[in-house]
C-alpha cells in the first residue's frame, strides 16, 4: 500500500503512547526520537529508508537515535543547526549535560547515543530552502532549535517551539527545560511561526493540530504565566501547581504523557536558570 506523504510515527517511548512522535514527510524523517524507542520507530517506518534525518534540535528525546540510524543507513543526510552540529559529531558534552539532568536513568530513558560522522552532517543556519522545506532558526526552547515549513502541505514541523499538547485536548504546555530556555527569544520564534501562516503545526509531543493561531495564543499565555510563577515559588510547589493545572485541563490518561514529555521539575529548572542569567546580566550592566 502507498504511504501518506506526511505521517506521524508514535515511537511508544518506554512503551507509552503519545509521548514522542517522529514525522515522515516523503523520505525526510523529522526528529527520530531516542535509541531506546528504535523498535517503535522502525515499525512505524514500515520499510521506508529515509534519505534525510531533519533535526529540530539535539535533545535526546528528539535526536538521540540519529547516530544509530546513520550507522544503519550510512548514506542518510542529517540536517542540524550549526550550534548543535558539533554535538552530533561528538556527543560527549551533550551526554555530560543530559547526565546531570537524568542521572542513573540515562540508559533506560534514551539508550545508546552514537556519534554522527561529519560527512553525513548538513549544517543549517536558518533561511535555507531544502527539498521543499523552508528552514527557520527558532530558539527559545533551545539555542540550536530550527523549525521546518513543508511547502506542499503548509505544515510546520516545530519540535518543541510550539510546546507540548496531547490530543484530543487543547491544553498547551511550554517545555522550558534547561539549559538554555530564553523567554524573549521564544516569543520571537512564535511570531516567526505565525508569519508562516501554516495550516498545521506538527509537534514532537505529540501530534499535528489544525488551529495554529489559537494554539500559539495558548502557548504564549502559558509560557508567560509559568515564567512568572517560577519567580514566586520554590521547585516543589511549582511542580505541584503545574501538575494540578495539567490535570484540570486533561483527563487522567492524557495527563500522563504531559509529565513524561516535559517533567514539571525540569520546567522549573529551566525557568530558574533563565531568571538567574537575566539577573546576572542586569548586574553586569550595572
Amino acid at each position: 500500500m502507498p504511504h501518506e506523504p506526511i505521517r506521524p510515527i508514535d515511537v511508544h517511548h518506554l512503551g507509552r503512547p503519545k509521548v514522542i512522535c517522529a514525522w515522515l514527510a516523503g523520505d525526510v524523517l523529522i526528529d527520530p526520537g531516542p535509541a531506546s524507542s528504535l523498535p517503535g520507530l522502525l515499525d512505524g517506518l514500515d520499510g521506508v529508508v529515509p534519505r534525510v534525518i531533519a533535526l529540530t534540535h539535539i535533545h535526546l528525546d528528539h535526536a538521540g537515535a540519529t547516530g544509530t540510524l546513520v550507522a544503519r543507513w550510512p548514506d542518510v543526510r542529517v540536517w542540524v543547526h550549526e550550534r548543535g552540529a558539533r554535538h552530533m559529531i561528538d556527543p560527549t558534552r551533550l551526554l555530560d549535560s543530559a547526565t546531570r539532568l537524568y542521572g542513573e536513568h540515562m540508559d533506560r530513558l534514551w539508550g545508546e547515543v552514537l556519534p554522527v560522522p561529519e560527512a553525513n552532517v548538513e549544517v543549517l543556519h536558518g533561511g535555507e530552502e531544502l527539498d521543499g522545506f523552508e528552514v527557520a532558526y527558532t530558539p527559545g526552547h533551545a539555542s540550536h532549535h530550527v523549525s521546518y515549513r513543508h511547502h506542499e502541505s503548509a505544515t510546520a514541523f516545530v519540535g518543541d517551539t510550539a510546546g507540548v499538547r496531547i490530543p484530543p485536548g487543547t491544553h498547551v504546555l511550554a517545555p522550558t527545560v534547561p539549559p538554555d530556555t530564553d523567554v524573549e527569544a521564544w516569543h520571537a520564534s512564535i511570531a516567526l511561526l505565525r508569519s508562516w501562516e501554516p495550516q498545521r503545526l506538527a509537534l514532537t509531543h505529540f501530534a499535528a493540530f489544525s488551529d495554529p493561531q489559537e494554539h500559539l495564543d495558548r502557548l504564549e499565555s502559558e509560557l508567560d504565566r509559568w515564567a512568572t510563577r517560577a519567580r514566586e515559588v520554590d521547585r516543589e510547589q511549582f511542580a505541584r501547581e503545574l501538575a494540578a493545572d495539567v490535570e484540570r485541563h486533561a483527563d487522567a490518561e492524557a495527563a500522563v504523557p504531559y509529565r513524561y514529555a516535559a517533567p514539571y521539575e525540569h520546567i522549573y529548572d529551566g525557568l530558574a536558570r533563565y531568571w538567574s542569567q537575566r539577573s546576572e546580566s542586569a548586574q553586569a550592566k550595572g
